[in-house]
């Protein structure tokens, strides 16, 4: 599932796009909303909302979209040849001169704006949002402290904006096994501020890295590198599923860097 950084480079994107003009086509091929039409309105923002991307208009409806698994947001000029199938199109966006396209969108629903809060309100403080706030992030972090930490990062109630990736990458620079309580991690904070520079620093380039080394397969520490060398002390990094039953997720570490 995309981090919070690709989702906030895809609403930058949708803002930058759109923002300011009149849609002069819609087109939503869901089955729920497949007789809408916005044609007419102006686009006033769009932003991300941790994993969440809420595109507002002057009609006093917002669009809200999710990427989950393999959704994208691309920008196109007219003519312009699209970069995946037409049959994975869930919404077309048009102002004159450019066509935003939702593709494979976990999530497409029209929302009054007034009432965004009933599809993102339960989402914690925003790692890359104006809403960041460290203390209230600890303080829902640690309402469970015996919760594994893996658990807690990705649960988008506490802080919003971490995936997988970022999940594991954290754990492993904190040298923290992610099976370990919440009450069992040393400097919880220092783990929260690192969350948020990594996500600040991988929001301005396409290229996710975490090492600071951009070249393939030197962007990561243990995600992904299972069976590979740790890069700190040479083990085999190790990987399995984690997490509450139902949303188990792949959870990458070094056996020796990272002790249970």
């Amino acid at each position: 599932m995309p981090e919070g950084d690709t989702v906030y480079r895809a609403a930058r994107l949708l803002d930058r796009s759109l923002s300011g003009r009149v849609l002069t086509r819609t087109d939503f091929r869901v089955p729920q909303h497949a007789t809408a039409d916005l044609s007419g309105a102006t686009v006033t923002r769009t932003l991300s909302r941790g994993k969440h991307i809420l595109t507002r208009t002057d009609t006093g409806l917002t669009l809200h979209t999710h990427l989950k698994m393999e959704g994208a947001w691309q920008v196109y000029r007219p003519g312009a040849s699209w970069r995946r199938p037409a049959s994975q199109v869930r919404v077309l966006l048009s102002v004159e001169g450019a066509t935003a396209v939702g593709f494979s969108l976990g999530i497409v629903e029209l929302v009054e704006t007034a009432d965004e809060d009933q599809v993102v309100g339960h989402l914690g403080p925003d790692l890359l949002g104006p809403d960041w706030d460290e203390p209230e992030a600890l303080r829902r972090l640690e309402a469970d402290p015996a919760r594994e930490l893996i658990a807690a990062l990705l649960d988008q109630r506490n802080l919003a904006g971490i995936g997988n990736m970022y999940a594991a990458e954290l754990c492993f620079t904190s040298g923290v096994h992610p099976s370990r309580p919440i009450a069992d991690v040393p400097d919880l904070p220092r783990l929260v501020r690192r969350a948020k520079q990594m996500l600040e620093l991988n929001k301005e380039r396409a290229v996710q890295s975490t090492t600071g080394d951009l070249r393939p397969r030197e962007r990561m520490w243990v995600y992904r590198r299972d069976k590979s060398p740790c890069r700190r002390c040479g083990t085999p990094v190790k990987v399995a599923m984690r997490g509450e039953p139902g949303r188990e997720r792949a959870a990458y570490w070094c056996p020796t860097c990272q002790p249970t």
